[in-house]
């Protein structure tokens, strides 16, 4: 076998792709390439057959990542292979830049919902693309029933790939190990290969690991060209334990008992000194929380050597419950941010493990990825992708030329944003509100893509349960006005702060200045003004001198929806998420109306005394029309019950 990356054979004869090692990937192909036509022109691929044995063990329990795949490739040196959800495998923009050829079949443990993965346990056959053209959850047939089958259990699966090139039929089937093949198999699709595959091609095994890991191998593998594949002899597969129950069986009563009492001796003097250790030293501390989101819990020295030991130059920046410093871990060389939670915050914990529960379990393409965290006495750190080009923040605002974005890294920008919200709010297991949407919590990657970040006032809830907070948080000009009398986070008050950070984007003009009169300019009522008098394209920031004006004025005007002061007009992200791709036909545009603002700010204002002034209030109101009333404006009244006066 060509292996290439953590794959090794191991001293028992077991093909192992990964160990259990967080964020790795592994490649094991036949040595020499295979001839699946009889010339390299567009001639049809003889009939194959294959099956083998595998496994995937977890490093923690049902928490297992990623899986692997049976791969058909026209090179065994797979450039920019990835690692997480792409099971060691390129991605589309890789195998087009290379030319590379790849046909795969995923058994794959975890749902990634940007490959539109139908669960975290199926099997899918995949054409140049890790997005399966046909997928399954994994289970076999037994007569008329059908039985799940826990890919990431640890137990031997076998599974069977047969491809007839005549009818250009691909069947996968599988089963737990020791049960016949099904008669039914769980995959029947009607493909022709022919276009897909070269002349020669190389076949193997490939796999990756996450966040969360597991080993993934292979106890045994036939395959053939032009027939049946040879079967497996149950008696030579090799297994974990097969060593390990022979010698059980083999011993005597007095000898298991022996051993039973040597192991607790010693698990008594292991456990008095790690008690002692921890009296005298007060080491780090797992707690139940740790243990159930399953992130890896780094060492304090390991975080220490990596930054340098917190050096200033290391300091990438600061605000909200700490600083944030680069290091790159010594032990794989992975280049990381790490948070830094302050000592004085008083809120700290609260916030650390708030951030843990809700990104431990969140995989999405537009979140900063939690790789895990640590806790030494009062420190309290997280560990994150470092994602270069820092803040959106920072490249709207910085006098750096070089980081001016143009009108299309824009929009890209704002679309990513709102698929991450949509994510949150409708697409993962919980129902998650942000509470913190602005540019400084957003990170720009290496391709400009964003990347929402920074969940330590986020809330978590099931998608029917109602959640309260019990006081106000976030950052003025991106709170929702509600949040005054309620002080209840929802979803509509992220698309408010979402609202904030589009027009902030397109104008380049932070929610409120300062003014050289002493007065404050509050964005959204600029925005609005401009509205009115039919001029909201002087809204777009000076600096773009070439912008789609179609965009723009769809997202000044989703804008102002987004930031309307009665939560029933805003939209929710999936439709925002559907205008801004052009999947929906333009919303209406806020209305150019006097809302009954007195009534307005009077039921806003009840949270505050007399001697308080409400910060508020500058976002409550909107500029009178000068024109009648339109058809737009009857639907928009009669849709929401607005009182209006012209």
């Amino acid at each position: 076998m060509s292996l290439s990356g953590a794959a090794r054979l191991t001293s028992n004869g077991i093909l192992e792709l990964t160990s259990d090692t967080s964020k790795i990937l592994g490649h094991a192909f036949y040595p020499h390439p295979q001839q699946f036509k009889e010339n390299s022109t567009n001639s049809s691929v003889f009939s194959f057959a294959t099956t083998f044995i595998f496994s995937v063990k977890p490093k923690y329990p049902e928490l297992g990542g990623h899986g692997l795949a049976f791969v058909f490739s026209s090179t065994k040196e797979l450039k920019n292979s990835l690692r997480n959800q792409y099971l060691g495998l390129p991605n589309e923009t890789s195998i087009a830049e290379f030319s590379a050829r790849i046909v795969g079949v995923e058994f794959d443990t975890v749902q990634s919902l940007d490959l539109n993965d139908i669960n975290d346990n199926h099997v899918g056959i995949d054409i140049g693309s890790l997005i399966s053209n046909v997928s399954e959850p994994a289970k076999y047939f037994d007569g008329h029933n059908n039985k799940s089958v826990i890919l990431k259990s640890g137990d031997l699966i076998q599974g069977w790939i047969e491809y007839n090139g005549k009818e250009r039929l691909l069947t996968v089937t599988i089963s737990p190990f020791g049960i016949p093949k099904p008669n039914q198999p769980l995959i029947l699709s009607a493909i022709d290969l022919s276009p897909l595959m070269n002349e020669y091609m190389y076949v193997g095994f490939s796999a990756s690991t996450g966040v969360l890991s597991a080993s993934h191998n292979i106890h045994g593998w036939s395959f053939r060209i032009g027939g049946r594949a040879q079967d497996l002899d149950p008696s030579k597969i090799p297994t974990f334990m097969k060593s390990n129950k022979a010698v059980m069986h083999k011993k005597g009563f007095k000898v298991g008992i022996a051993l039973a009492c040597i192991t607790l001796v010693l698990l008594v003097i292991c456990g008095s000194f790690q008690v002692v250790q921890w009296r005298k030293h007060a080491e780090e501390s797992l707690e139940e929380w740790e243990i159930e989101y399953g992130a890896r819990r780094f060492k304090f020295s390991e975080l220490l050597a990596a930054t340098r030991e917190f050096r200033e130059e290391n300091l990438i920046g600061s605000g909200g419950f700490g600083s944030v410093y680069k290091g790159i871990i010594p032990s794989t060389g992975l280049e990381v941010a790490i948070k830094r939670v302050a000592q004085d915050s008083r809120q700290g914990m609260r916030e650390f493990v708030a951030e843990i529960m809700t990104m431990g379990r969140l995989r999405h393409r537009n979140l900063v990825q939690l790789h895990g965290w640590c806790r030494m006495k009062d420190e309290l750190l997280l560990v994150y992708d470092h994602v270069p080009n820092g803040s959106l923040d920072d490249m709207l605002f910085s006098n750096n030329q070089q980081k001016t974005l143009n009108w299309e890294q824009r929009y890209e920008i704002l679309i990513g944003v709102a698929h991450a919200l949509l994510y949150l709010h409708e697409e993962c297991e919980h129902q998650i509100v942000h509470r913190d949407v602005k540019p400084s919590n957003i990170l720009i990657d290496a391709d400009l893509n964003p990347k929402l970040g920074d969940f330590g006032l986020a809330r978590i809830s099931g998608h029917t349960i109602d959640k309260q907070t019990t006081q106000i948080v976030g950052t003025l000009g991106y709170l929702a006005p509600e949040l005054t009398k309620t002080g209840k986070a929802t979803t509509s008050t992220d698309v408010y702060g979402y609202g904030a950070l589009m027009l902030e984007v397109v104008c380049c003009r932070r929610p409120i200045e300062p003014q050289k009169n002493a007065h404050e300019l509050v964005l959204v009522d600029w925005v609005r003004e401009l509205h009115s008098r039919g001029e909201l394209m002087r809204a777009v920031d000076p600096a773009l001198e070439l912008y789609n004006p179609d965009e723009a004025k769809l997202v000044l005007g989703l804008g102002l929806l987004c930031l309307h002061p009665n939560p029933n007009y805003r939209p929710s992200m999936r439709k925002i998420v559907q205008y801004l791709l052009g999947d929906a036909s333009h919303p209406l545009l806020p209305i150019d109306i006097q809302l009954d603002i007195q009534g307005l700010i009077s039921d806003f204002s009840d949270g505050y005394s007399q001697n308080e002034s409400n910060p508020f209030s500058s976002q409550l109101t909107s500029s009178k029309s000068t024109s009648g009333i339109t058809s737009l404006d009857e639907e928009m009244i009669a849709n929401h019950g607005a009182r209006a006066t012209y």
